[in-house]
């Protein structure tokens, strides 16, 4: 199935059209973000081609990106033609979220306390680089390559890193990394170095790092893949896909993430619309966000804890200027992002517009969890042979509080996803070596 595609400016009073081709970010005429759009309703029937996909000798066919790629072909190829797809998709041997589906996790359910039939998790932590990061960069990379783009830039707090150096290397393309000195997570760093990867340390924290990759990007050749890309936002897509063929495309009550820049929640809220609006699904889940407390942005505009205004979308016309006026205070108070979770220690959102608009089509929610109990959570998890970073563990702590409090009722079914494995080998020795930790388990001597 052949597509067409271009970039539209996601303020719908705007409205502005570019090329697919176009390597902008932001509407040049009033400077929201941009969508990738397609202008064909891929047919149902698809269901079942993807479906039968996945015993196919095609690592197009194998990848948990591209057997969807009718629903994200902004490189408008001939889906069924290998040889296009050879030519033009980016693809670590079709590996990318080729592992990713839902589980029951009976300890994890026990913890929350919903029944096991009713939540399934889904580890992005089973990537080639060991993230969901690999989903969007994937696509990302592909759009790079079809701008002629020779070096891929990005900042990062660990896993973006890993990921695109990952990606850069196996398409032989440079990759610049600006990271917050002193704030990434070693396991993640290494990843990185072992790439290939140009390290740029900057003397501040991931906004700081992500202000300055931005400038890099606009010098000739080079091409943005962290998630105010919208490209990198269609390969995300694919994880509430996977979930939603697992559940034969029945809609569960709740879908629920970590946030951080929010571009996986931006992402999720992109799929959603689509499906709804193609007719591919009936009901409209509602996706719940969990931030940590030391890095809680969304949720205090979000819950009216600053200056007692609920931020939304409100249709397409958010009120940018309190976030503005939020990040000046933070400034003025030094009130950087703080937690060991740091795949989410991010103070100024990028994705903060679409994933309102998420938020709003959903009907969702936004809470915040302790360190504490991202900790027990991220534990939890690993009693049930899985493996999580802490911010995964916000999935599962957010989900406990929202069942607490009978937002999330007992009859609810949730997925929730488990963003990343764990690659900051410390957290869980000082966690298990602390007997007052509700999951630990100390050496014995």
């Amino acid at each position: 199935m052949k597509q067409s595609a271009h970039l539209l400016c996601i303020n719908p009073k705007c409205g502005q059209i570019y090329p697919i081709v176009s390597r902008q970010i932001k509407c040049e005429k009033c400077g929201h973000l941009l969508d990738v759009e397609y202008k064909e309703k891929p047919p149902t029937k698809l269901k079942e081609i993807f479906y039968q996909r996945r015993s196919r000798d095609s690592i197009y066919n194998e990848s948990g990106v591209w057997r969807f790629r009718e629903l994200l072909n902004f490189a408008e190829i001939e889906t069924e033609e290998l040889d296009q797809c050879s030519k033009f998709l980016v693809s670590l041997d079709g590996a990318e979220g080729r592992q990713s589906k839902p589980y029951h996790m009976s300890k994890v359910s026990n913890f929350v306390g919903i029944g096991n039939n009713n939540l399934m998790l889904q580890p992005e932590g089973y990537n080639p680089s060991g993230s969901f990061k690999d989903n969007g960069m994937a696509s990302a990379v592909t759009h790079a390559k079809m701008t002629g783009a020779k070096k891929i830039i990005c900042a990062s707090t660990g896993n973006t890193s890993a990921s695109a150096g990952m990606f850069a290397a196996n398409e032989n393309m440079e990759c610049d990394v600006y990271i917050p000195d002193g704030q990434i997570a070693p396991g993640k760093l290494s990843q990185a170095y072992q790439f290939g990867t140009q390290m740029i340390k900057v003397n501040g924290n991931f906004d700081d790092a992500f202000t300055k990759s931005l400038d890099a990007a606009n010098e000739e050749g080079s091409y943005t893949v962290n998630s105010v890309n919208p490209f990198r936002i269609e390969g995300q897509k694919t994880i509430p896909f996977r979930a939603l063929e697992f559940l034969e495309w029945e809609v569960p009550d709740w879908i629920v993430y970590p946030g951080g820049a929010l571009g996986n929640t931006s992402s999720c809220g992109k799929s959603l619309i689509e499906l709804y609006n193609w007719g591919w699904i009936k009901k409209i889940p509602k996706i719940a966000v969990i931030n940590a407390e030391g890095a809680n942005t969304l949720h205090n505009l979000y819950n009216g804890e600053f200056e007692n205004e609920e931020l939304r979308w409100n249709g397409g016309s958010p009120n940018l200027e309190l976030v503005d006026r939020y990040y000046d205070y933070m400034n003025k108070n030094n009130l950087g992002p703080k937690t060991k979770a740091t795949a989410i220690q991010i103070g100024k959102p990028a994705n903060i517009a679409k994933g309102l608009r998420a938020l709003e089509f959903t009907n969702g929610c936004v809470i915040q969890v302790s360190d504490k109990e991202m900790l027990d959570g991220m534990s939890v998890v690993g009693l049930n042979g899985f493996d999580c970073e802490m911010a995964s563990g916000a999935t599962v702590a957010g989900i406990k509080k929202l069942v607490d409090d009978e937002i999330i009722k007992n009859d609810d079914i949730v997925v929730g996803i488990l963003t990343g494995r764990q690659k900051e080998p410390l957290l869980p020795i000082d966690y298990h070596n602390d007997p007052a930790n509700k999951f630990a388990k100390p050496p014995r001597i």
